[in-house]
Parts: structure tokens; sequence; C-alpha cells
């Protein structure tokens, strides 16, 4: 049985282009193609299809917008960012709203088709510049996790009290020590942390 795909695109000519590209696979079925979000979910729930092809900049909602509504109707559907954009915003929005690869229309269709086959075998296909992104983010997130958790309990607590938004003598009355002492503890943590202010510190702390 044939995989049903769906496109949605807003520029006329690519659009017809991926629409010939999925007519000329054996295993594919095009089943529709938008040029919008707004169309495309007016049509979800009278169309069968098992993966979207999405692009992101759409006039009107977005595709990040289209995969989360999209997504939360029809859970099972697979989709596939295919668009000009690399940018680590972007990626991840889509990825945290349900999309299951991204990759970029610059890759040509021989490497859309392997990604969406890919995608049905249960991968998450990514470009290789995209995948060294999240990967660098990952990374990242680890590293600095690694920084929080080198602080002392009382320097947690402190950053855990101006994270409620407390002020200096507010922390030092609810912690029973004097203001210096905050002071000397919330310069530790700037050092700890590699950070030289307070909502740089505390974005930190939340995004442990």
């Amino acid at each position: 049985m044939k995989r049903r795909i769906c496109i949605v695109e807003d520029d006329r000519d690519l659009r017809e282009a991926m629409s010939l590209m999925i007519q000329f696979t054996e295993h594919y079925e095009l089943v529709s193609a938008f040029q919008n979000a707004e169309e495309a979910l007016e049509k979800s729930d009278v169309i069968e299809v098992d993966a979207v092809l999405m692009d992101i900049n759409l006039p009107g909602d977005s595709g990040i917008e289209c995969v989360r509504k999209w997504k939360a109707l029809f859970p099972k559907v697979l989709f596939l960012m295919c668009t000009s954009y690399d940018d680590d915003d972007k990626i991840f929005q889509s990825l945290k709203v349900g999309a299951s690869g991204y990759i970029l229309k610059t890759d040509g269709p021989v490497k859309i088709i392997n990604a969406l086959d890919e995608l049905f075998e249960g991968g998450s296909p990514m470009t290789g510049s995209i995948a060294r992104k999240v990967v660098a983010s990952f990374s990242k997130m680890d590293h600095n996790n690694a920084h929080v958790e080198a602080l002392t309990q009382r320097e947690k607590e402190i950053l855990e009290a101006l994270a409620r938004g407390r002020m200096n003598k507010e922390v030092a009355n609810e912690l029973e020590i004097s203001i210096g002492t905050v002071r000397k503890h919330i310069q530790h943590i700037y050092e700890k942390l590699h950070v030289n202010t307070r909502v740089e510190a505390v974005n930190l702390y939340l995004k442990r």
C-alpha cells in the first residue's frame, strides 16, 4: 500500500515541483497540496494522510502553528519540515510542536524522498547542518546543567529566591543571613555560571 503524502507550500512553482516529485515515486501517493495552513487544516479531517511535507514561512498561520494544530487533531500523522530556514529557534519550535524531521529545500528531491523513507522507518531525518545544531544545543544544555549542579546548596537557595523575584534584603531576611553574605554568594554564583547579571543567572537556573 502506498503511503499518502500531503504538501503545504505557498510557492506555486515549488509546490508543483514537489507534487511531481511525489507522483514519480512508486511507494508514495500525493493526496493533496495546499498553499496555506488554513486551507490545509480545514481539509485535514476529510483527507487521509500519513505524512505531510510542511513549509514554515506560510502566509497567515506559520507551518509550525499548522503542525501544532494538526498534530492535536491527528497525532499519528508524521510531519517533515521542508524549508529554507535553518535557524535554531525555528528548528526547536518545529520539533517541540511535533515535527519528526527537519530538512532544507536546497537538499533536493532525492534527499527529500530519502527523508520520507527514514521517517516511515521510525527515524528523525535531519539535514547534516541541522543535526549538528541539535547536538550542539543538547551539549550546551548538559554543560549548563553541570554549572548549576556545581553550586552549593546555599547558592541554589539564593538563586531560587532570586528566581521568585526576591531582592537582596528579602533574601537575607528569608535565609536569616546578612545582605553582605547574600552579595558574596551572588558573586560566587555569577563566577560559577559564567554570567554577569541576575537575569542571566536566573534564566540559566530555570533552563537547567
